[in-house]
């Protein structure tokens, strides 16, 4: 166990999406997690009991709102609603992957801001912070009109694929929408940049076109900071292959992980996958090529800078 965190004033509780990570953030910050149940009555309806007092304290919550979704979202706000009426000080929403991201503008007619809605049912709750990792737009951090720490998932997949020592590498965007995380894992990793132009003709159904760089002889590494249905990953796989490159390894920061994902995976050309555990994956996601790293150490060391009121982006420069 880390050394023992001594301000008693923070506290960490975990609701149902993620509690691993939790006991591993609480174990970097050597403090026992905050005593609550959460219940269902029965007809589904969400019940939460806080076993200890939490008047004055500075309460930070676990929660990624991955599937079921809507579970998870209900969960936190009926949580922050409970924290609010036991007098904490300040509630702090710690939440590694943003459900509803992908919704963060109107790109058709008569179509919802999701991501927005979320962030207004966040703070309408008594939130008073929210901590996050690679939002699938960082523009999200503008929906919420309280502070949000915007924590990124690069250094870590950096840091990772810096001690395979790999060589001729490429790293590759799947899309143009994710151009400039893909060149913040090229700049760390000093290696060129390649773009694949893909057409998306529906959601989830994606159809690769071209690839801008040179990938011929290179090993390329893919990045995203989503993998939902694998479909993009997968095909952009495919035709780096296609295209000349020895190795394709991918890396994202959320292994969303959906339907037909696992399957598409196992049979694409990706030698490795990288994933971080934002979203917990269950033994039946885990493939052999899966490789799993923790954002513990990363979201524990923001916990306490924010609870300090030190920098949180030093962490990153």
């Amino acid at each position: 166990m880390a050394s023992k965190y001594e301000d008693g004033s923070l506290k960490l509780f975990t609701l149902n999406s993620n509690p691993a990570l939790a006991e591993e953030i609480a174990e970097h910050l050597g403090i026992p997690l905050g005593k609550c149940t959460v219940s269902r009555f029965s007809d589904g309806e969400v019940q939460i009991n806080i076993e200890e007092s939490i008047r004055g304290s500075d309460v930070y919550v676990l929660q990624s709102t991955c599937a079921p979704v809507n579970d998870h979202v209900m969960e936190l706000l009926i949580m922050i609603d409970a924290l609010k009426r036991a007098s904490a000080k300040s509630i702090n929403i710690v939440m590694p992957y943003y459900g509803y991201a992908r919704q963060d503008r109107k790109a058709r007619s008569r179509e919802p801001i999701a991501a927005k809605l979320v962030a207004d049912l966040l703070e309408t709750a008594g939130t008073t912070r929210v901590i996050t990792l690679d939002l699938h737009a960082p523009q999200i951090q503008g929906f919420f009109n309280v502070p949000i720490d915007h924590l990124q998932g690069v250094p870590i997949l950096s840091d990772y694929f810096e001690e395979k020592n790999l060589q001729d590498i490429i790293v590759v965007s799947p899309d143009h929408g994710g151009v400039t995380r893909a060149r913040k894992l090229a700049d760390r990793l000093k290696t060129p940049l390649g773009i694949i132009d893909k057409r998306r003709p529906k959601p989830n159904v994606a159809e690769v076109m071209n690839i801008i760089g040179n990938v011929e002889g290179k090993t390329a590494i893919l990045i995203d900071d989503i993998i939902d249905t694998g479909g993009t990953i997968t095909l952009a796989a495919d035709a780096l292959i296609e295209n000349g490159a020895t190795e394709v390894y991918a890396c994202c920061t959320h292994p969303v992980l959906s339907g037909p994902a696992i399957d598409r995976i196992e049979n694409s050309a990706i030698k490795e996958l990288v994933v971080t555990n934002s979203i917990p994956l269950p033994e039946e996601k885990k493939l052999d090529k899966t490789t799993v790293l923790s954002v513990a150490p990363l979201i524990g060391e923001a916990i306490i800078r924010v609870h300090e009121e030190q920098s949180v982006s030093i962490l990153f420069d």
